[in-house]
């Protein structure tokens, strides 16, 4: 079957599913589009972008980011000072090697929220642990 006939059936499939009330009532209709991310990138990138992202597919950026995100997270959690401190150490070889791919180091502002919630975990392991370990 060339792709001729195959837009044929798919159109005629259409069809068929409209007069048969198929799209009636979907929900958000007649409501805008979710934005999904892709407004910034140029029109050509868009689908390949949602293709990825449905597959599951996350930026290497983002996992990180994630992953020392879930690691200032645990350290506030934690109570053994030997694993608080080799989770330390693997959070800063984490943010080394993110801020050496990036080229540059991540600044982080007072003003910032990730700043922000960084110094409260900080604050909350200092109330658990003391200062430095100490």
């Amino acid at each position: 079957m060339d792709e001729f006939h195959s837009h044929i059936i798919a159109e005629e499939r259409i069809r068929q599913a409209m007069e048969e009330g198929k799209f009636d009532n979907l929900e958000g209709a007649g409501k805008p589009l979710r934005p999904d991310g892709t407004e910034n990138l140029p029109p050509e990138l868009r689908m390949a972008f949602r293709v990825l992202k449905n597959a599951g597919y996350v930026p290497a950026e983002i996992a990180e980011e994630r992953e020392i995100t879930r690691a200032i997270e645990l350290l506030s959690s934690m109570e053994d000072e030997r694993e608080r401190y080799r989770q330390m150490q693997k959070l800063d070889v984490m943010i080394l090697k993110m801020n050496e791919r990036r080229g540059r180091p991540v600044n982080l502002e007072a003003g910032d929220d990730y700043y922000r919630r960084i110094v409260e975990k900080v604050r909350v392991a200092e109330a658990r642990f003391g200062r430095g370990g100490e």
